[in-house]
């Protein structure tokens, strides 16, 4: 009985002291809680700006010494390569995108280069249908529609012990694929535009399917050709992967 009253009054004493630190916590000398947080981010939101960690994670472009494009990282990445002396900042984000700090005001990177040159190896490309696609310019190789709806073809046919490699496969459209059948070009009486062959390497594959941001198209030749040619600033992405 003695054994049970001591374990009772020590149960309720430790609620007692559980119960007297809660309110403690959320006091306001304490740590902001996750209610602080939220005001924060809806006092952005009243004020046309983007909540912080939308703000860090955008995607920023990295160039090389020489202005080739290497990676596209963090706005937080990229504050860190510049604050650490090893990129320099070339253009900076709209007003609205700056960073605020307890101490600070710094300015959200767009995009930055990297104050020393650095040599990465091409790794070859490894052969699928969307390769062979950015590869051929999204082209029939026989009629030369271009399209999104297009299908592989084996110059010499898998029937007839073609290989599946590089120079053997080519972007065809489901009309000339099903014309062609089991032959191979000269026994349909098709031409190809080009012979296929394996694409080089090229630098601008990592922006592959990514949003052209307005200041990174004067760094990018091929969006800087087409201003030039009529003008118009909407040259899809998939034409900087494709050789």
């Amino acid at each position: 009985m003695a054994s049970r009253g001591r374990t009772g009054r020590k149960k309720g004493a430790t609620r007692t002291r559980q119960n007297g630190r809660q309110p403690k916590a959320n006091s306001s000398g304490g740590k902001p809680g996750n209610a602080d947080v939220s005001t924060t981010l809806e006092e952005d939101r009243r004020n046309g700006k983007s909540p912080i960690p939308g703000r860090l994670t955008a995607p920023v472009l990295v160039l090389n010494l020489n202005y080739v494009p290497v990676n596209v990282c963090t706005v937080r990445r990229a504050i860190v390569l510049v604050a650490k002396g090893k990129a320099e900042l070339l253009e900076q984000r709209a007003e609205a995108s700056r960073i605020r700090t307890y101490n600070a005001s710094l300015n959200a990177p767009s995009i930055i280069r990297l104050v020393y040159l650095v040599k990465r190896p091409f790794a070859p490309r490894r052969l699928s249908k969307k390769e062979v696609f950015l590869r051929d310019h999204y082209t029939c190789q026989y009629c030369g529609k271009r399209s999104q709806q297009l299908t592989l073809d084996h110059v010499v046919p898998r029937r007839q012990h073609g290989p599946h490699t590089w120079d053997n496969v080519v972007a065809a459209c489901g009309r000339c694929n099903l014309n062609k059948a089991g032959r191979t070009p000269e026994e349909a009486n098709m031409k190809l535009r080009r012979l296929p062959t394996a694409p080089q390497p090229n630098p601008y594959r990592i922006l592959e399917n990514r949003t052209i941001l307005e200041e990174w198209k004067q760094y990018i030749p091929w969006q800087t050709a087409a201003k030039s040619r009529n003008g118009s600033e909407n040259e899809p992405a998939l034409m900087a992967v494709a050789d």
